[in-house]
């Protein structure tokens, strides 16, 4: 017998008792579904069984890691079910290609095209499959083996990818006859993913799947199709420069041919900023460049760049801050925890920033202000600004692309420029790496380079600015006039050098260390990229140090 306590209860159980076994029997105290456990501080399948005394915590499917796992496992759910319609032998390929809100975009190839009726077989098979309660399998095979089982089954991006595998060991997941590798945790059984839903679109399909904030419902598909559009033309990008998963990025550095690689990805967001630059000027009355776009995106290194192609059209443009029209600190908003909430828009001084603005824009000489962060006081230091022919203002701010931020402002003086990392390389096909993740570790490396920020306070902060972003920027995306994807294909490997080490310091008893042994363990699938080969123009600069600009 082994003595368990979960959370404040402890109870006696047979040794060999599944976490699934104990969780049942406190599931009614909680309004969301326990997915994961951990026991004496580390993560736990529920499918697992106690060895001895332990103290167990619930992971429901509302926290990031059991959301995750849900999400996963669908996933494996919705694969299965395609080759039990068609057979194995008509599945080509299924890709994972990306995230819009809530829904997982998947393009189909095999002897079959995507229509309503497949995809109605599909979301039936996959509800048979979920009644059924199919036990989730997991099973450590040598990395030799499972190379050979996905050469078998055509997963040629996971042979690329265990290639560069240094442990001698996979975990793979079976589900029936059904065999994959997953980046993650699964669920016990099928009969946990109650919710979701599938639907045609475009060339692919969209799994619909709960939000973690809701977990029990399945909200409609959002659709934001300049998002969707700018995703699509990043993927076939890095499939056209073979890049798409992170087996060919390792294949390009360990082959010599990554300079290659640099070179045409940073000419290419060169000609995508002129792109912009030209629209712009074609347009004939811009004079307010609003660039928005969420936590280390690139804004400060694109708008220096931006500025730059403006310039080369004979316009002289002027930066200008939103944050320097930030209300004296007193005079902040909190936030429900009583915090300053300086992302709000009622942070912002509005209606002074529209009179500078028009000011501006009717030929006024205006003294910008200065907001100092230390004194949290908003400064006046003889900053002043008269247009002229041929000036034009490239402002950066969360709210941006917000219309009541420049609600004053005649929308035709107006060009609104999202721009986001828009992750457009994935772990292999069925395993994607989440756009928050790439822009994560931009903001943990450039953090800790130019503030001293611990790694573990940038994951603490993380939710709350993830929470921001959703509330004051993701919202108005569809909005902007253009929209800048600002991700290097090559940049999760160049991060490696700089991130791994502040990982390791995030002690094991930090709330935040489970999420950084999941950082820690994506950084193995990368092989190092030397920092240097980065041209000191790259985006990727802001981030790692030693760019060209000030930022």
């Amino acid at each position: 017998m082994a003595t368990v306590k979960f959370l404040k209860e402890s109870r006696e159980y047979p040794t060999g008792t599944t976490y699934e076994t104990i969780v049942n029997e406190f599931q009614k105290d909680y309004d969301d579904t326990i997915g994961l456990v951990v026991v004496n501080g580390k993560i736990r399948e529920l499918f697992k069984q106690i060895s001895g005394d332990c103290e167990i915590k619930p992971v429901t499917f509302s926290d990031s890691i059991g959301h995750k796992t849900y999400c996963r496992s669908a996933i494996m759910i919705m694969l299965k079910a395609f080759e039990d319609v068609l057979g194995r032998e008509n599945v080509e390929k299924i890709k994972v290609e990306f995230v819009i809100a809530n829904a997982y975009y998947c393009t189909f190839k095999g002897n079959s095209e995507i229509s309503e009726e497949l995809i109605g077989k599909v979301k039936t098979r996959m509800q048979e499959i979920v009644a059924e309660n199919m036990p989730f399998i997991k099973e450590s095979i040598s990395t030799d083996a499972a190379i050979k089982l996905f050469e078998e089954r055509g997963f040629f991006d996971k042979v690329s990818l265990f290639k560069y595998r240094r442990s001698s060991s996979v975990n793979v997941y079976k589900l029936g006859d059904y065999v994959d590798y997953y980046y993650g945790y699964m669920l016990p059984t099928t009969g946990y993913v109650k919710w979701f839903d599938i639907m045609p679109y475009d060339d692919g399909f969209m799994l619909i799947l709960p939000k973690k904030d809701s977990p029990k419902e399945v909200v409609p598909f959002d659709e934001r199709r300049t998002l969707f559009e700018t995703l699509k033309a990043s993927t076939i990008l890095g499939e056209k420069l073979k890049v798409s998963t992170v087996g060919e990025l390792n294949d390009a550095i360990s082959e010599g041919k990554i300079n290659d690689l640099i070179l045409v990805q940073e000419a290419l967001q060169e000609r995508r900023i002129s792109e912009i630059a030209r629209d712009i000027v074609s347009r004939g009355t811009v004079k307010f460049i609003l660039i928005a776009g969420p936590s280390s995106s690139g804004k400060t290194s694109f708008s220096h760049r931006l500025s730059i192609q403006l310039r080369t059209y004979g316009l002289n443009p002027h930066p200008i801050a939103c944050d320097d029209y930030y209300v004296n600190r007193v005079d902040t908003p909190k936030d429900k925890d009583g915090n300053y909430d300086f992302e709000c828009l009622e942070a912002i001084d509005v209606p002074k920033f529209n009179q500078d603005m028009n000011d501006l824009l009717n030929g006024e000489l205006v003294e910008l202000p200065h907001f100092n962060f230390k004194t949290g006081v908003r400064e006046y230091n003889g900053n002043y600004l008269q247009m002229e022919e041929g000036d034009i203002l490239v402002i950066e701010g969360i709210h941006g692309l917000n219309d009541k931020l420049t609600e004053m402002l005649p929308s035709e003086s107006k060009y609104k420029v999202y721009i986001s990392a828009l992750t457009s390389i994935n772990v292999d096909e069925h395993n994607r790496i989440p756009t928050t993740d790439g822009r994560l570790f931009r903001r943990m490396v450039r953090d800790a380079r130019t503030r001293g920020t611990s790694a573990q306070n940038t994951i603490k902060m993380w939710p709350s600015v993830r929470r921001g972003e959703e509330e004051n920027i993701l919202p108005f995306q569809e909005n902007a006039d253009a929209m800048f994807n600002s991700i290097l294909l090559y940049e999760l490997a160049a991060f490696k050098t700089y991130a791994e080490p502040l990982h390791f310091q995030i002690p094991k008893e930090a709330p935040e260390y489970f999420e950084a042994r999941r950082l820690l363990k994506f950084l193995e699938y990368f092989v190092a990229l030397d920092p240097k080969v980065v041209p000191s123009n790259s985006l990727c600069r802001e981030f790692i140090g030693g760019s060209f600009f000030p930022v």
